[in-house]
């Protein structure tokens, strides 16, 4: 009985580290996948004036290096614009990362459903931590995790926070200082495009954080309703 009880605990942790996972990786991929996202902020930012690249120039230079970084079999490139060694090594780098996040998505939803439907068919019944459903905590994680995150970089700095980053995952390397005269690529990569990939990453961690949440209280209401139905129907 106590191996039954501590095996459903350590089910029930998993499926709560893969809803958050899925969550985080979710918003994360968002302003990587949805390509509009950029397109449509090539005439907000005012890319062809700052540049004097037409618009078809910039977005096909975008796409380059989005499908290098995303899709399989893809050559580096930049469209029109030039590339330096260093600056192709930089997206090598963060193809790394991409690949990273997109694993951690698919296999944090095949642990999820897995789990999930192992509940559902009642297989295995999943505990429920503090009186809440996994998916409520899991929903208050994923939004507890980055508001940390974002403290603790206040607290050290964010150019501090970047290359600590860095150096953890590309130890020795200093590939992401970009030279625009050689790397053309950053000029129609401006910091602004950066700040709105987080304001989009920060609403898609939100809704997911916020769907997770509202799913678990109507299930909990409909768990409700229909005890007290039975009891209604007993009496």
């Amino acid at each position: 009985m106590r191996e039954n009880k501590i095996f459903r605990g350590a089910l029930t942790a998993l499926f709560i580290a893969a809803l958050v996972v899925v969550a985080i990786t979710f918003a994360i991929g968002l302003p990587i996948y949805c390509r509009f996202f950029y397109y449509i902020q090539i005439k907000t930012l005012g890319m062809e004036e700052a540049t004097g690249w037409s618009y078809d120039t910039i977005k096909a230079a975008y796409d380059d290096v989005l499908n290098y970084l995303t899709l399989p079999g893809h050559d580096f490139g930049t469209g029109a614009l030039k590339w330096s060694e260093s600056g192709m090594s930089h997206f090598v780098d963060c193809k790394v990362l991409f690949n990273l996040n997109l694993g951690c998505f698919i296999g944090g939803a095949v642990v999820a459903v897995v789990i999930g439907c192992l509940d559902a068919f009642k297989v295995v019944r999943l505990c429920r931590p503090f009186g809440f459903r996994p998916a409520f905590l899991s929903g208050i994680i994923a939004l507890a995790l980055p508001v940390m995150l974002v403290l603790l970089v206040a607290a050290v700095g964010f150019d501090r926070a970047f290359v600590a980053f860095h150096s953890l995952f590309f130890p020795g390397k200093d590939n992401w200082i970009f030279d625009a005269s050689t790397d053309e690529i950053i000029l129609v990569m401006p910091e602004q495009f950066f700040m709105n990939c987080a304001i989009i990453i920060a609403v898609g961690l939100v809704a997911a954080s916020a769907g997770m949440i509202i799913y678990a209280v109507a299930r909990r209401r409909a768990e409700r309703r229909k005890a007290a139905k039975a009891v209604g129907s007993q009496a």
